[in-house]
């Protein structure tokens, strides 16, 4: 399934022992097996060769055997520990376009993991789109647009500034983005990830990226064609921009109406505290509605 709900209870039961503390360390770690990893508190004590209290935290990756990836990307997010972040802190009033998570990057992950900690009062919903249904759509009414921007591939530039600002959804800056403040070194990181860059008078960074793909079939998707771009996010966009690879303007009308099919598509999830949602990254666009404050969904990226 694109999008999967696991079992609430089982969910519930674990989400209700996050970080939780036990007095005895081998009943504790024998009965988790993989579930969850060791940590730490302030306070403990090694007391006959055993951490008392014992700390367990949730490990994905032994629970699911899914390795993580590092997040790059323009939303402006918190590291909360180890391969968990927020999600999008950007302002909550503010939509968040559909997208699949670092569709520009190289290395992209191929599931994303959602936890509800706090669920918002009004709203907040994550909405989420079988990716190949808007390529099917768009086939039927465009077939020589979609041909012919498949072929030339893409080109896309973004423009992100040197510190992070949470008033803006796409606010991370690039300092954040490449964890460094030095230029050289994130210029050699942006080429690793794909990217060319052009530095800004106001010490800001223009990224570029392409060719990229339109569509894409992947492995074990019964062959597919996923959407698998974000035109209609950086598309005419005041930081970013959306071309055919050798700069021909896409017109405004086939992205309008793309943006169109996707929301018809769409399908809402509500969160409920200690709610989990696993996307498969490589067949869904997700995306967030506004909602009344507060509202706080960490997230992890999966390889």
């Amino acid at each position: 399934m694109a999008a999967l709900m696991a079992n609430r209870q089982l969910l519930e039961a674990k989400v209700g022992i996050n970080n939780a503390m036990f007095a005895a360390s081998d009943l504790a770690t024998s009965q988790l097996g993989h579930s969850f990893v060791v940590g730490g508190c302030e306070g403990q004590k090694t007391i006959d060769g055993q951490q008392m209290p014992l700390v367990l935290g949730p490990s994905t990756k032994g629970a699911l055997g899914w390795p993580d990836i590092r997040y790059v990307g323009p939303a402006p997010r918190t590291h909360v520990h180890g391969r968990i972040w927020t999600a999008n802190e950007g302002p909550l009033e503010q939509s968040v376009y559909f997208h699949h998570e670092m569709v520009l990057i190289k290395e992209f992950p191929a599931k994303v993991i959602l936890f509800c900690e706090v669920p918002p009062p009004e709203g907040g919903e994550t909405p989420f789109v079988p990716s190949f249904r808007v390529t099917e759509r768009a086939l039927e009414e465009f077939p020589e647009m979609v041909g012919e921007l498949d072929a030339k591939g893409l080109r896309y530039t973004f423009t992100a500034p040197s510190n992070n600002n949470t008033g803006s959804m796409r606010g991370r800056g690039w300092e954040d983005a490449f964890g460094t403040s030095d230029k050289s070194e994130a210029e050699t990181r942006a080429k690793s990830l794909g990217m060319g860059v052009e530095w800004l008078e106001d010490g800001g960074v223009k990224t570029i990226l392409g060719p990229r793909t339109l569509t894409h079939v992947f492995p074990g998707h019964e062959g597919r064609r996923m959407w698998f771009n974000t035109l209609v996010g950086m598309h005419g966009k005041e930081l970013s921009s959306a071309t055919a690879a050798d700069g021909a303007e896409i017109p405004a009308s086939f992205v309008q109406r793309c943006e169109e099919i996707i929301e018809e598509e769409s399908i809402q999830f509500r969160w409920r505290k200690g709610d989990i949602l696993i996307l498969d990254n490589l067949a869904t666009l997700h995306g967030r509605r506004p909602s009344l404050p507060p509202r706080r969904v960490l997230v992890a990226t999966c390889k």
